[in-house]
């Protein structure tokens, strides 16, 4: 099959971050809800996203944080450890649609 055509794999990436600059903290987060779904008020959870996508995110999100102040983390989760998640309260189960182990 030519390059072009093969369609890139999925991921499911749970993003993280502190940041303190409210302003700063709104551009991330408006950032953030086009990749993926806010699970709480500093962690999303991104489902679905190809490598390209996923590098497109962390590079957006590296420009628009304070690198000396804030911390954003990307944790990787495989199907087997998504599928396991379990949360106390309100909320929903992770979209487990396929995605790829990184």
């Amino acid at each position: 099959m030519p390059v072009y055509l093969k369609k890139e794999a999925a991921m499911f990436v749970l993003v993280c971050f502190d940041i303190v600059d409210d302003k700063v903290r709104y551009r991330a987060v408006k950032l953030l809800k086009g990749y993926g779904v806010r699970v709480q008020k500093s962690v999303f959870e991104c489902a679905n996203l190809t490598e390209h996508r996923f590098l497109k995110l962390k590079s957006g999100l590296e420009d628009v944080i304070d690198h000396t102040e804030d911390t954003v983390r990307f944790y990787p989760i495989c199907r087997a450890c998504i599928t396991g998640v379990e949360f106390s309260g309100v909320g929903n189960s992770p979209l487990t649609d396929k995605f790829r182990v990184t």
